[in-house]
């Protein structure tokens, strides 16, 4: 995630395109803080990650994200649909899928608010250089 500057992934069926949930960079951070979890963090795969989150939250009774299943949407929903479904569930990134549940993409608040206001090159000056990624759309 790091690499590629995003701040949350997928989650699919192996061999598939079948959406079956979502790691976040918060999830990550949240969840080293208990490595009673897993014994090898260096290694472990997103299946066994969530896995393990999906346990260890049970055990403990404690609510997440995690436990409510991945929050998608589909391509026939309306630009306000999908954004009072991001308010409602207070996250950032909502995943379209297909009639099967198939991943075809991601929306985040960040493509819809660069969708919605334009700023000129320059506009803040220097103000937010090296805080934030530029999204590819804006070069």
């Amino acid at each position: 995630m790091r690499q590629k500057g995003v701040g949350g992934v997928p989650v699919l069926e192996s061999g598939g395109r079948k959406a079956v949930g979502n790691i976040s960079i918060r999830d990550i951070q949240f969840f080293l803080i208990a490595p009673e979890m897993y014994k090898d963090y260096r290694s472990i795969t997103a299946k066994d990650f969530l896995t393990s989150v999906r346990s260890y939250l049970e055990e403990h009774q404690e609510k997440s994200p995690l436990l409510s299943g991945m929050v998608t949407c589909r391509r026939d929903e309306t630009l306000k649909e999908v954004i009072l479904k991001l308010d409602s569930m207070k996250i950032h990134r909502i995943y379209v899928v297909d009639d099967v549940g198939n991943l075809k993409g991601v929306i985040t608040l960040r493509d819809i608010i660069s969708k919605l206001v334009h700023e000129p090159r320059g506009y803040f000056g220097d103000f937010f250089d090296g805080v934030l990624p530029l999204p590819a759309n804006s070069r």
